[in-house]
């Protein structure tokens, strides 16, 4: 059997489940892994808190079928629930398991070494392989897609926003005049592109690429869509004390998360109000003072750790209902933007 510590190694795990685990201390909590992978972290919360369930939520079916026999191995099966969803579906997962509240809600934003590893899924600009990147590979949109019918100013608006990309412009114009003569069908064509496309002197450090390839990946799954809509489920779901855990690893995830903290550390009420209301205090408590990063002794060991951005808050009281209308507003409007774009995909 494949030995699943050897290919993934997960990120400040130790720091995850002293953030984690502390919600869990009571008998019957229950954990939400949304970003499931290769439970390399849920098999570690549910060691720490052996009082505790989890259910974890992923949609690449694979990566799903490999955590849930870890579990079985670790004699953890029986406090293990697997779904195989978008982590945006969270309120219809707890609908269906028929949970209201749970204790902690953790999210490992970066790619799994399985997807990573496998050359065949087209996430990585190290591998020649085909232009897919999607994680569910039951969906239909794919990174070929994209470069084959996007125009040049929608490839590079995607390239801009999601891969914060200096030579946008110039990149999507070039996919644009050659794909016809040649379709864009491998990592290595793309690659061989933007490597002729950017300067040698405005080059970032490593594979030229890397921001193109992020952006795509980002497009095709709808990265940052699902995680804004997901964060106010996540947060409308938690019990008083339960705990919101994120590992981001690019600035566009880390901001989101940061963003959506924020809402509910600060205090809703004017600056000059001389006595505040308890119902406009922050209802959210900082547990990572910032966020945390992986030191150089992890990033050594593990160098994808060298990006990641974790940040954790503990919801101190009910959330007001007028917040609660607020995330259920832009949750509308994220599922909305989700449908748009999935018809145009």
């Amino acid at each position: 059997m494949t030995d699943l510590t050897s290919i993934h190694q997960p990120v400040l795990l130790d720091d995850c489940v002293r953030l984690v685990s502390p919600a869990l201390r009571r008998e019957g909590s229950v954990a939400v892994d949304c970003t499931l992978g290769l439970a390399g972290h849920s098999t570690a919360f549910l060691k720490a808190a052996p009082q505790a369930r989890l259910i974890g939520i992923d949609r690449d079916a694979e990566a799903l079928a490999m955590a849930t026999e870890r579990m079985r191995r670790e004699g953890l099966s029986d406090r293990f629930t697997p779904v195989h969803a978008a982590f945006d579906e969270l309120d219809r997962v707890l609908e269906d398991q028929g949970v209201d509240e749970v204790d902690a809600v953790f999210m490992d934003l970066g790619l799994s070494s399985l997807q990573i590893d496998e050359a065949d899924r087209g996430f990585s600009y190290s591998h020649d392989a085909p232009l897919d990147m999607r994680m569910d590979v039951t969906q239909e949109l794919t990174a070929e897609t994209i470069l084959a019918t996007y125009d040049a100013r929608r490839l590079t608006r995607v390239f801009k926003e999601y891969g914060e990309e200096r030579f946008a412009r110039q990149i999507a114009g070039q996919i644009v005049a050659r794909r016809d003569r040649e379709p864009f069908v491998s990592t290595a064509q793309l690659n061989r592109l933007v490597d002729e496309v950017v300067p040698q002197a405005h080059r970032p450090a490593g594979n030229p690429a890397k921001r193109v390839f992020q952006a795509l990946r980002i497009e095709v799954n709808g990265e940052l869509d699902k995680l804004s809509s997901t964060l106010p489920q996540a947060a409308n779901r938690l019990s008083v004390g339960g705990r919101l855990v994120v590992e981001s690893y690019h600035s566009l995830e880390d901001k989101t998360v940061k963003a959506f903290m924020a809402q509910g550390l600060r205090i809703d009420a004017p600056v000059d109000m001389p006595v505040v209301p308890p119902d406009a205090q922050p209802f959210f408590a900082d547990l990572t003072r910032g966020a945390i990063k992986a030191d150089a002794d992890e990033i050594a060991a593990n160098p994808r750790a060298s990006s990641v951005r974790l940040r954790a808050v503990e919801l101190t009281r009910r959330i007001p209902d007028r917040w609660r209308r607020r995330f259920a507003e832009g949750q509308q409007h994220d599922h909305a933007t989700n449908r748009r774009r999935s018809r145009r995909g």
